[in-house]
């Protein structure tokens, strides 16, 4: 059957030339656009993968979505976990350019042990307002977001809601369903940072991923709202562990445990996240794989972030800048949500190592600049 789909899928676009169908790029500012040829495109148009997903199905975000002002976007998007070998001649160059040189002969490294990160517990709370790290992962034999059915859809739900009711302790929650929510409980929610927003993002619009929204989408948290999962929006599962203040240290300490958890609970289901040792955890997103990780912080800095060599200090220590209420947005009254800019390459604890030091010397200049200091002797070398 799978093979039949592979057939139908690639039959469906051979109706006319690859010149008729190849998109104009001429004004895009994305990784996909910087890569894709016309060879290329002719080339990737003859392959699907089993599941039948194409290079059109690949591209199409990146066709909608011409570029993004302050981040470039990767312009392209996995349907499943053999996309990143069926289009590998696409998808190799631009892992490579977002992820700063990754080769397609690299090895990923994994370490979820919270005992080898240096410190993290002593970030200052007149600065650190709140602090969270965050991950995908993905079911083994399921299609991702883009690509999957509404029926694959429901039994990643299943699956989930199974195996995280299975945790205990501090880890302890329930699970609710996007359906069965209000307007008011959603946004409230929302408001919070708890769930994901709508599916208003061109991201999620222009890949197929907001299908059917919102069957078989949710969110669960433990108790104490401090260890969140999302279920079924840009990937299967987003895990987060957040915390009000500065200790990144305990944020991540129940990151890895209740990360740790889940895996062992899916894994005596018969189910695995996919993983291979060259590119890591597999998520929906190019820009994600590797850890998947984004460890930030939302951090109070009204005087550096107006300071010349702001974006220089970023670039320096490996991290990037968003507003507080997510990518497109603006800082609001000098706060900024800091985080790590890699994802592949790194280990986990490797890139919560950085945003820790990062962001205990982006205070300190802080600190400087309050009092009216020169912050020079202070500027990092390349991280």
């Amino acid at each position: 059957m799978k093979d039949l789909n592979s057939k139908m899928a690639t039959l469906t676009i051979k109706r006319l030339s690859a010149e008729m169908e190849y998109p104009d790029l001429s004004k895009h500012n994305n990784h996909m656009a910087k890569v894709l040829t016309l060879d290329m495109y002719k080339k990737l148009r003859e392959r699907s993968t089993p599941a039948g997903f194409t290079i059109d199905g690949v591209i199409q975000t990146g066709v909608d979505n011409p570029g993004h002002p302050f981040i470039m976007t990767v312009g392209c998007v996995a349907g499943d976990e053999e996309s990143y070998e069926v289009f590998k001649d696409l998808l190799d160059p631009v892992i490579k350019d977002r992820h700063g040189g990754y080769k397609p002969t690299d090895k990923h490294k994994t370490d979820l042990n919270p005992d080898h990160l240096q410190g993290g517990d002593d970030l200052d709370p007149n600065y650190v307002l709140s602090s969270r790290v965050r991950t995908g992962r993905s079911v083994r034999g399921f299609c991702l977001p883009p690509h999957c059915s509404r029926g694959e859809r429901r039994a990643i739900e299943k699956l989930a809601i199974e195996g995280l009711s299975a945790l205990d302790g501090d880890l302890k929650g329930k699970y609710y369903a996007l359906k069965n929510m209000t307007e008011e409980e959603q946004q409230q929610l929302i408001d919070d940072h708890f769930l994901f927003d709508k599916p208003v993002s061109p991201l999620l619009l222009a890949s197929g991923m907001a299908r059917d929204w919102p069957d078989a989408r949710g969110i669960w948290h433990n108790d104490n709202k401090t260890f969140l999962v999302w279920v079924n929006e840009e990937d299967h599962l987003r895990v987060i562990s957040m915390q009000k203040g500065g200790n990144m240290k305990e944020v991540f300490t129940r990151f890895c445990h209740g990360l740790t958890k889940i895996e062992s609970l899916f894994k005596e289901k018969g189910h695995e996240f996919m993983w291979n040792e060259h590119l890591g955890y597999i998520l929906t997103c190019p820009s994600n794989l590797g850890t998947g990780l984004r460890g930030g912080v939302h951090v109070k800095l009204p005087n550096l972030s107006k300071h010349e060599k702001f974006g220089e200090i970023l670039k320096r220590l490996r991290l990037q800048k968003r507003g507080t209420g997510g990518v497109d947005t603006a800082a609001v009254g000098g706060v900024f949500d800091i985080s790590n800019a890699d994802r592949l390459g790194f280990s986990e604890v490797e890139l919560v190592q950085m945003v820790v030091d990062g962001v205990k010397l982006l205070v300190d200049m802080e600190k400087r600049l309050e009092k009216g200091q020169s912050i020079d002797d202070l500027m990092p070398a390349q991280k």
